[in-house]
Parts: C-alpha cells; sequence; structure tokens
C-alpha cells in the first residue's frame, strides 16, 4: 500500500526502505525536521519576545496545517519513542539546548523577563500542539467554531504577559 500511494513498485520501495519500521522512522525524523526548522532560523539578535512569539505562531500554523503528522508523532512520543528516542535525546535535545542558551543569554541582557528556557518550549509545544493532537476535544467543546479562530492572539497575549516586564 506504502508504494502504491508513493507510485513506487515494492522492489523499488524496498530499495529505499528495508522495512515498514524504517519507512515508519525516515517519516517521524522528516517530521522533526520540519518542526525544528523555526528553531534553526530563531535571531539571537532580535527582540526576544518577537523572536518567541513567531516561533510559537509558527508551530500553532503547523498543528492547524499538519494535524495528523502531530498526532502521528505524539502517539510515538506516548508510546515511549520506540522508533526516534534515539532522536530526541540527541538531536532534538542538542537544539533545544543551544535555543535555551539563547534565551538564558536574553535574560541575562535584561531584554526579556526571566524564565526556564526549557518549560518556555514545553509550554509553547504543549500551547499550540493541543489543537492538533487532541482535536476531538477540542472541537467537542468550541463546537463548530474554527478552533484556531482567536488562538493565535491568545497565545500572543500570553506570552507577552510571561515574557515583558
Amino acid at each position: 500500500m506504502i508504494a502504491k500511494e508513493a507510485g513506487l513498485s515494492k522492489p523499488n520501495m524496498l530499495y529505499y526502505f528495508a522495512s515498514k519500521d524504517a519507512i515508519y522512522r525516515a517519516l517521524l525524523a522528516q517530521l522533526l525536521a520540519d518542526w525544528l526548522e523555526p528553531i534553526y532560523t530563531i535571531d539571537a539578535d532580535g527582540d526576544p519576545v518577537d523572536v518567541i512569539l513567531d516561533y510559537a505562531k509558527r508551530k500553532l500554523a503547523m498543528s492547524r496545517d499538519y494535524p495528523r503528522e502531530s498526532r502521528l508523532f505524539a502517539n510515538e512520543v506516548i508510546q515511549g519513542a520506540p522508533h526516534i528516542g534515539d532522536v530526541l535525546s540527541g538531536e532534538l535535545r542538542d537544539v533545544i539546548d543551544r535555543l535555551a542558551e539563547v534565551i538564558d543569554g536574553w535574560v541575562a541582557a535584561g531584554r526579556m523577563r526571566p524564565v526556564d528556557p526549557y518549560h518556555l518550549v514545553f509550554t509553547i509545544w504543549s500551547v499550540t500542539q493541543h489543537y492538533a493532537d487532541f482535536d476531538v476535544q477540542v472541537r467537542a467543546i468550541l463546537g463548530d467554531k474554527d478552533p484556531f479562530v482567536g488562538a493565535e492572539q491568545h497565545l500572543e497575549d500570553m506570552l507577552r504577559r510571561l515574557l515583558r516586564d
């Protein structure tokens, strides 16, 4: 089925991927790479609050535009990350450590209110990905309302209050 959807023969697909697990791992790795891209573009010389808000808004847009992918990734993590645990404790951790250094630098320079950089990132992830990962719950509560209407403004208001004096 995967080969058919990709427009490849099964032998051709197996040339690139040794198994379904290898395909799944490659998919998860690509998702993570796409989600990390906004962090790689963070400008340490920019206004800290604007830079963090831009990142958070991009994460929210990704949840809106790629909800199935977000749920796929969340399910992998909920199951203990059997396919990408090494990536989470390797590349992901390294990227977030570098971001934490930037945030700590902004705090030390008095450019933003003190905040634990790791918990800030976790907060952004949880707030933005909730809309995709728990779509059924969100839509049950909101009914016919678009769950993303007002979400970006709420996110901005919340983060500005947290990060500015």
